[in-house]
């Protein structure tokens, strides 16, 4: 299909989705590699970063036209859903319930702090420097930092639902994701810092990791018992489900949000006229239920493994509509970013303080949080390889609460940008 409709060098969409798969290759393919001048870019540049960037800047070169691209809607109404979908299905509550009483404290702490952090670091900007925050419309802040709540409770498909739902400008959206990824990872390579320095910090915080050092042997055992290579049947169910699930969501999401918008207009200030607010929804409790039958099994062939891909693929199709030129016009909003983050960690540091809680779970009440799958699972090798089933379990259950926690989070900003 050709699109006339636009200036850009590159027009027909095949051709445009064909570069964002080459990004991707690009990516991929020299992340892989040993060379250690490259390792050494990518120690400091991740891969994330580069999967939305790349393709913004052909976006912002003229080389291909975001805004009038079907892609990035196709990537958030089919690929989102899908991937929670496939996130979700192995959430394993009996787990997460048995972890409750220290990783799940620190889990829902970090939540807290998330939520809580971002009104809090605006109103502290807005005393300090008022013109960071103003903006109306598309642009107003609270927009753009709602969007990257879904992203530091949850993970990147949080922050796209979140981005579909509240509409900030691509300008606004493509500066958050700059303060998103520096200021998470930067928060990530202190905690990989910190995990090298174990002993030290729980000697600090006068913790017993005894339950750690049994956890470690109990996780080792159950990943040797289940996990194996997955079968094209097992890899054709994954994508089946999802995208069932998907075509379910959205065939219930549209009537209730018009029921809303009709009997319940005054609801519409919350963002529950939105039909996508309610397909995400609907998608992850599809993914939520799946986990109670055989279907959470996917996840011992790499059901995660495969909503990563479509994430991947979704990412690339949202960083087409970014201009990253954009990002140098409002700097001033890293100070957000880094308040915000200080006040999560902090409050996780205390918390462990008083409680003698090992460093171990401040660091996965954190990431599996701020990070996601990914980034929590990379933080979790760092303390033992066999801990990353905590790792997903926790950032598991950030993906199911992560999209609702951050619009409530996103609620609060937008009450604190218009006292």
């Amino acid at each position: 299909m050709q699109d006339t409709s636009t200036d850009a060098f590159f027009t027909d969409h095949a051709v445009v989705f064909g570069l964002l798969m080459f990004v991707l290759i690009l990516v991929f393919y020299t992340s892989g590699s040993k060379n250690k001048y490259i390792q050494g870019f990518y120690s400091v540049i991740p891969p994330l970063l580069l999967c939305y960037f790349l393709p913004g800047l052909l976006n912002s070169f003229g080389l291909i036209d975001g805004e009038n691209s079907p892609l990035p809607s196709i990537g958030s109404r089919f690929l989102l859903p899908s991937c929670l979908i496939l996130y979700t299905l192995n959430l394993d509550l009996p787990s997460l319930w048995k972890l409750r009483k220290r990783a799940g404290l620190f889990f829902l702490l970090g939540t807290l702090g998330i939520v809580i952090g971002g009104p809090l670091a605006i109103w502290l900007t807005a005393m300090i420097s008022p013109e960071l925050i103003a903006g109306q419309g598309d642009d107003a802040i609270w927009r753009g930092f709602g969007s990257l709540a879904g992203s530091w409770i949850g993970g990147s498909a949080n922050q796209v639902a979140l981005k579909e739902i509240l509409q900030p400008s691509p300008e606004l959206f493509s500066t958050t994701i700059a303060v998103d990824v520096f200021v998470a990872y930067l928060w990530m390579a202190l905690l990989l810092f910190g995990a090298a320095k174990t002993d030290k910090i729980n000697k600090w915080l006068k913790a017993d990791d005894s339950d750690v050092k049994e956890l470690t042997k109990t996780m080792e055992a159950y990943q040797q018992e289940n996990s194996r290579l997955p079968e094209a049947r097992d890899l054709i169910l994954m994508v089946a489900v999802a995208f069932f699930g998907t075509g379910l969501a959205t065939l219930i999401s549209k009537p209730v949000a018009g029921y809303i918008a009709i009997n319940f207009p005054m609801l519409e200030r919350f963002s529950l006229d939105s039909d996508f607010f309610w397909l995400i929804l609907f998608s992850t409790l599809f993914g939520v239920a799946l986990s109670f039958t055989k279907a959470r099994k996917l996840e011992y062939a790499g059901a995660s493994k495969m909503a990563t891909l479509l994430l991947y693929v979704l990412i690339v199709t949202i960083g087409m509509q970014m201009n990253i030129l954009a990002i140098l016009q409002k700097p001033g909003l890293f100070i957000i970013g880094f308040i915000w983050i200080f006040f999560h960690a902090a409050l996780l540091i205390i918390m462990a303080k008083i409680t003698r809680t090992p460093f171990f779970y401040v660091a996965m009440g954190s990431m599996s949080n701020v990070g996601g799958v990914a980034s929590a699972s990379v933080t979790a090798t760092a303390f033992h390889p066999s801990l990353i089933s905590v790792a997903v379990i926790l950032s598991v259950f950030s993906y199911t609460i992560g999209t609702y926690a951050a619009w409530v989070c996103a609620m609060l900003m937008k009450f604190v940008v218009e006292l």
